[in-house]
């Protein structure tokens, strides 16, 4: 029987567990946290209270460990790589879920917060281990167009992308901000999935074998331009957005500002805007969704961003 370990039990980490605990196949789930959760006692899974900065700590815990999915980032994530690799860990997720890899600066990049660092360790590991690794890029959430924010599903309140309005669209006000052509006048596109579908994706992309996975899956419920985005917000809430359309250099000159009167919240707001316009979260090829169509795990596509809008309005 495969042993799980998913790092983090907020957010996404226990979507994670409890997706994985359900799964038709039989999976020993490890939970690590940093704090006692009595949320997990109703499911199937072991619950290890951990000190990400204690190796002694996170060695006993990984202890007969397949896979290490992680939600968490920083200096912690990188010990973990670091004690899975040297244990018997195969497989290991590191939190980079949001945005292709091809997409990203190569270097200087603004919103990296740690993820080259883990990727540059991960490579390492993977020429002198025999722990592998895969990332899974889903694009954008789509929660992140929820009435409140990411923040409701306890994701997102370290990058600062967690509440309503702090990215391109503001549901409740009815407001956009986006360039819709890059600095080579070239149409932006986006792609989104829903956090569920990323999660139910990835376990069905575990019960289709971590052997056969790739060093990055790339998957999408929707992909779009920016104005079909905001039109699609405009049409399920039956209201007329009022849109800011920016040019790219626009998008430069207002970050340069609000970086010269240090206003760090806006500079952050503007270097989002100015990666999906550099096309950070678009890709052509969804691979994962390509092997979800090849088999049968998988009995629902994932949701359309207008799908995802009418069930969210009406569940409220």
């Amino acid at each position: 029987m495969m042993r799980i370990a998913v790092a983090g039990g907020g957010g996404l980490g226990y979507l994670l567990a409890t997706q994985l605990s359900q799964a038709a196949n039989a999976y020993n789930v490890v939970v690590l946290s940093r704090l006692a959760r009595p949320e997990f006692a109703q499911l199937d899974v072991q619950l290890h209270v951990v000190d990400y900065h204690d190796l002694a700590s996170l060695t006993f815990a990984l202890q007969g460990v397949d896979l290490v999915i992680s939600t968490i980032s920083g200096q912690e994530q990188l010990n973990l790589i670091n004690v899975a690799a040297r244990g018997r860990v195969r497989t290991f997720v590191p939190s980079e879920f949001e945005g292709s890899l091809s997409r990203r600066p190569s270097h200087n990049d603004p919103l990296d917060r740690g993820s080259s660092q883990a990727i540059d360790l991960l490579k390492r590991w993977a020429q002198q281990s025999r722990m592998k690794y895969t990332i899974f890029s889903c694009g954008v959430f789509m929660e992140r167009f929820h009435p409140c924010g990411l923040g409701y599903l306890n994701i997102g309140i370290g990058s600062g992308i967690s509440s309503a309005g702090e990215y391109l669209v503001d549901v409740n006000s009815a407001t956009a901000e986006y360039a819709e052509r890059d600095s080579k006048g070239r149409t932006v596109r986006i792609c989104l999935s829903s956090v569920y579908d990323v999660v139910r994706f990835l376990v069905a992309a575990i019960d289709l074998g971590t052997e056969k996975w790739p060093s990055e899956f790339t998957m999408r419920g929707d992909r779009m331009t920016l104005r079909e985005l905001v039109d699609t917000c405009s049409f399920v809430r039956n209201v007329v957005f009022d849109r800011q359309t920016r040019s790219f250099a626009d998008l430069q000159a207002y970050l340069h500002h609000y970086a010269q009167i240090g206003d760090i919240s806006r500079v952050a707001y503007y270097q989002r805007l100015l990666a999906t316009a550099n096309g950070r979260y678009d890709f052509s090829r969804a691979t994962l969704n390509e092997a979800m169509e090849r088999s049968d795990l998988v009995d629902m596509p994932p949701l359309k961003l207008s799908q995802w809008l009418m069930n969210m309005w009406q569940s409220m």
